[in-house]
């Protein structure tokens, strides 16, 4: 594990943190087509998640800082999302808690094992949920109908799945940090 404070995949996890105001900016903004400028730049945002994970796992510069900041963007990205989705009457308030409470459950457990010197690290389920997560916001923020899809339709059963996911690995992650931690 590199120590070196600010490297690339940090500097990118930043940018994620950058964009989600630029997001949050543009979608509650007066302008015409905000809903796909918006969802343009989430998507960008969502990709730097992947992008910074790629190149700080290829070049060996995965950080102390960037495990416990790279989860934290996404978790920030991903509710700011869903509030404002809330708050466009585009999902119900309720799955935004589960998924939303998910996430920072499952944050607090990786940085009580982190500081007890273990990592959880993010398993098949939990990214397969960020992924549908990623493809649900985006669908239901440009919404309507397009190339006859019904992308608001697609959004929510993207949705529907995320939080399906979100349980199944919040219980899986629970269960790994149990058999791992001695919380006494």
């Amino acid at each position: 594990m590199e120590t070196k404070f600010f490297n690339l995949p940090n500097a990118i996890t930043l940018l994620r943190i950058f964009l989600i105001p630029i997001f949050i900016l543009l979608l509650v903004s007066p302008t015409p087509f905000k809903s796909i400028v918006s969802a343009v730049v989430f998507s960008l945002a969502a990709f730097t998640d992947w992008l910074d994970g790629y190149i700080a796992r290829r070049s060996g510069q995965i950080t102390k800082l960037g495990i416990l900041l790279d989860p934290i963007a996404d978790k920030l990205l991903i509710s700011a999302s869903l509030i404002l989705l809330v708050d466009m009457d585009r999902i119900p308030s309720w799955i935004a808690v589960v998924i939303i409470g998910r996430e920072f459950g499952v944050t607090g457990l990786r940085a009580i094992a982190f500081s007890k010197g273990n990592v959880i690290s993010a398993e098949i389920a939990g990214k397969i949920k960020m992924i549908t997560q990623i493809l649900a916001v985006i669908f239901l923020l440009i919404s309507g109908k397009h190339l006859g899809l019904d992308l608001f339709l697609i959004g929510t059963v993207a949705l529907w799945i995320a939080m399906i996911l979100s349980v199944i690995s919040a219980v899986r992650y629970f269960i790994v940090f149990w058999k791992q931690i001695d919380i006494t």
